[in-house]
């Protein structure tokens, strides 16, 4: 994805003056071979970028103040090899306002019980200094991650890792801008939301574009460019034809006129995500189907009915999920609740959308289909036909309560359809939320959750709550072990919580 490797994170040694130059040699020493080592290991997906080791507080609050200036500077991971202070870290962390990781580690793996001295002692202070740092983070509640553990375990450097995405997922929403074409579904209320307070908190710019804006582009493809997308379709995908070839080619490649009006209005206006409203195309034929399928595949985020807050969280899990491979997992995509089987121990949820469902997720090959839409009034538009990969995923929403953001966030277990779905020509999931559709829908609805949701069977619960404490939101999570009772409880204390801080 575009811009995404030249992100990197700064690794910030902490100690002070007063353990003589040989010790501090050995602390610079020791963090450039961590730096180096976990560089090599190819677990990171960014650079980590090796600091001097801080020792006062006009240095620390220079390096933090250079860390916000630093465009590239997604993050910073601080660790204290020695005893640092922490009161020379104030200033500096009170002007820094990127993502904090603190590492609690050391440099050595086992404690060295036969030749331990006092040298070693006062060099190896890592639980020692990083209680104090941890005190002073505290003290000023500060939003950020704290990882425990060795540096060269391989579960360690995957928990760095995937706090790495989420700090490069916040990094990109800073300057994200998602086009909205048409504004709002009339009349709905989950969708809407406060485009200003969004920009402040999580960088989201929404700009309104009229869908005249994009027929216009329409209106400039050239017809070599339609079959050129055409022939592309027909190596990718199945077309399924039907009785009416001419027809369905005619549909198909409307669909491809509007993926290249797209592409280049995205482009030209730097977004990275967009949303659309069926009751607001004038000027075209059909409603975006195969187009925003495929944008979805290439990263842009989307959501349905002018949602912005779903298509910016889509874009968002295209970015924290850039390059990484789960075995057994595909991706993410834009998915909608839509109806329940209720047969007791049979109870299900089906997802899908009208169209625009991510391809990404696809079990098989996805189909090319015409058919009408039945609703919107206007022509049959081509869709992408798949049933998605099975398996443990979540999906996610973010509302808007009036006062703060809330991300809700459900653990899902996705089965195959008990049946075919002859007549159903959409993109479609069926999956088992955690802990029971009862128990889930319910605290669901209760914490208001919306229709439109970011499915990933690649992010896991951990990294939601990092994204959520990163950006300054509140996160609340059903999986197993959810029980209706604590859940209310905690919206009341969550309630409590951020009324207090407004």
């Amino acid at each position: 994805m575009e811009n995404l490797a030249n992100y990197e994170f700064w690794f910030i040694t902490g100690s002070q003056d007063l353990y003589g130059e040989e010790t501090l040699k050995q602390v610079a020493k020791n963090s450039k071979e961590i730096v180096d080592r976990l560089n090599k290991s190819k677990t990171l997906p960014c650079e980590l970028v090796w600091k001097p080791t801080l020792l006062t507080p006009e240095a620390i609050h220079q390096t933090l103040e250079q860390a916000n200036a630093d465009d590239k500077c997604a993050g910073i991971i601080c660790w204290m090899h020695t005893f640092s202070p922490a009161k020379m870290w104030i200033a500096g962390l009170s002007a820094y306002k990127k993502p904090l990781l603190q590492l609690n580690t050391q440099f050595n793996e086992e404690i060295p019980y036969a030749t331990m001295d006092m040298d070693f002692m006062n060099l190896n202070q890592s639980a020692h200094g990083d209680r104090e740092f941890g005190f002073i983070t505290s003290r000023m509640d500060l939003p950020r991650k704290v990882i425990v553990g060795h540096w060269s375990h391989e579960r360690t450097q995957k928990r760095i890792a995937d706090w790495m995405r989420i700090a490069r997922a916040v990094a990109d929403g800073k300057t994200l801008r998602c086009l909205r074409f048409g504004d709002n579904m009339r009349e709905v209320a989950v969708t809407d939301g406060d485009k200003v307070e969004a920009m402040i908190k999580f960088g989201w710019s929404v700009p309104y574009y009229g869908i005249g804006d994009l027929v216009a582009y329409m209106n400039e493809v050239k017809d070599g460019d339609v079959n050129a997308l055409f022939d592309e379709y027909n190596q990718k995908y199945e077309i399924v034809y039907g009785s009416d070839k001419d027809f369905t080619t005619k549909q198909i490649k409307e669909q491809a006129k509007i993926e290249i009006a797209l592409r280049r209005f995205l482009k030209d206006n730097n977004g990275k995500a967009l949303c659309t409203n069926f009751q607001d195309l004038w000027g075209m034929k059909q409603l975006p189907g195969l187009a925003i399928q495929r944008l979805l595949a290439d990263g842009y985020g989307f959501g349905a009915e002018g949602d912005w807050k779903t298509s910016c969280l889509v874009r968002t899990f295209k970015v924290m999920t850039d390059g990484l491979v789960v075995p057994g997992s595909k991706g993410n995509a834009f998915m909608e609740d839509y109806t329940y089987n209720l047969v007791p121990g049979e109870e299900l949820n089906m997802g899908s959308h009208m169209l625009e469902v991510d391809p990404e997720i696809a079990v098989t090959k996805p189909k090319v289909e015409v058919h009408a839409l039945g609703i919107g009034g206007k022509e049959d538009p081509a869709r992408l036909v798949f049933n998605t990969i099975e398996g443990r995923g979540l999906v996610s929403a973010v509302v808007d309560m009036g006062n703060r953001f809330r991300c809700v966030v459900n653990e899902i277990n996705v089965v195959p359809p008990k049946a075919p779905l002859p007549k159903l020509p959409v993109a479609r999931m069926v999956w088992q939320p955690l802990p029971s559709l009862e128990t889930s829908a319910e605290a669901w609805i209760l914490a208001g959750g919306g229709h439109h949701t970011a499915f990933s069977n690649i992010i896991t619960q951990e990294m939601m709550q990092d994204w959520a404490e990163m950006v300054g939101i509140e996160c609340v999570v059903i999986d197993d072990g959810t029980k209706i009772p604590a859940f209310r409880n905690e919206l009341r204390w969550n309630k409590a919580y951020w009324d207090s801080k407004r």
